[in-house]
């Protein structure tokens, strides 16, 4: 079942429709973790090698060690890579313009390690930008066409997919994203963004009805063997101030429901859209898009009315899975 509320065009007052293709923003990396995790079941990739091994030269910097840095580690967030979005977002261009896998490299690697390989937990987008590369370094094939060959074309996927840069679109119907301009702080239609900027992080576009195919596939078992399943279901603590007691394992998060037991999903925050989604341990699938973030209407230094927001949307999966 399929719901919406509200508007999908505030100047056309048009309602927003159904199941409208939105952007996943970093759901992206339940998918590009799928595919490692494939290539692990393949025997092309080993989740404690150091990514030297398959990227050599590529992660390198101040206290920055590609040799000391696992593949599982970038999986998990434990590698200690520093983050790219914030510099991205500072640049004038910020989404507007193409940026390939190599420039966030080149803004992450500016600055030194976070921490040591395997200290502790912490969120990176950099993390995935590599393992995409990483993809296309043993596969010799693009990453949106890995996912597309791979998940999407498996599962009977019509609305989901990796754009590649450059294509700042979204072809199906779809409800406009909105986010305030840094100027006026006006909300105007942020809805074309250009995909190559957070690529393998959170660069893909699709429904909530096939995010939550995605997902009940993923965590049955179609998608990987048994063994990939339970390593990437194998978490470690993510300390989550929105949602307490969550945990992070292979591109996967936990969230304790408050009905009992946990639903495994993501969630991804770009401009313009936030998504929450779990699947629970009866397989009952659920996402909620909305097409705004909650600073767009919510003063950005009201912290605690920003998590109240946020952690609304995780109020919502979760009282629908209860």
């Amino acid at each position: 079942m399929s719901l919406a509320s509200g508007l999908g065009d505030r100047e056309e007052r048009r309602p927003a429709a159904p199941d409208g293709q939105v952007r996943i923003a970093s759901n992206t990396k339940m998918f590009t973790a799928t595919v490692v995790m494939q290539l692990v079941d393949e025997g092309d990739v080993a989740l404690d090698e150091p990514i030297e091994a398959y990227l050599p030269g590529l992660v390198e910097g101040d206290g920055i060690d590609g040799r000391r840095i696992s593949v599982r580690q970038l999986l998990q967030h434990t590698s200690g890579l520093p983050e790219y979005v914030a510099g991205l977002l500072e640049h004038e261009d910020g989404l507007a313009r193409y940026w390939s896998p190599r420039d966030t490299l080149d803004l992450a690697f500016t600055q030194p390690a976070a921490f040591a390989p395997g200290a502790r937990w912490e969120y990176s987008n950099t993390n995935y930008q590599v393992l995409g590369l990483l993809i296309e370094r043993i596969t010799g094939e693009p990453l949106d066409k890995q996912i597309d060959e791979r998940i999407v074309k498996p599962l009977g996927l019509t609305a989901t997919a990796l754009p590649r840069g450059g294509d700042r679109s979204i072809e199906g119907e779809h409800p406009l994203g909105y986010h305030p301009d840094a100027t006026t702080g006006d909300l105007v239609d942020t809805t074309e963004l250009d995909p190559g900027a957070t690529w393998a992080a959170g660069g893909m576009v699709s429904t909530p009805s096939e995010l939550n195919i995605f997902m009940q596939a993923l965590f049955a078992g179609e998608l990987t063997s048994a063994a990939a399943l339970q390593e990437m279901l194998t978490t470690v603590p993510a300390e989550e101030e929105v949602w307490p007691g969550s945990g992070y394992g292979h591109g996967v998060q936990s969230y304790p429901l408050t009905c009992g037991g946990v639903a495994w999903g993501h969630g991804g925050d770009i401009l313009g859209y936030e998504t929450r989604n779990g699947v629970n341990e009866q397989g009952d699938a659920v996402t909620v898009a909305v097409t705004a973030l909650p600073s767009t209407v919510i003063d950005p230094t009201d912290e605690k009315a920003l998590l109240d927001s946020y952690r609304s949307v995780f109020q919502a999966m979760n009282d629908a899975l209860c």
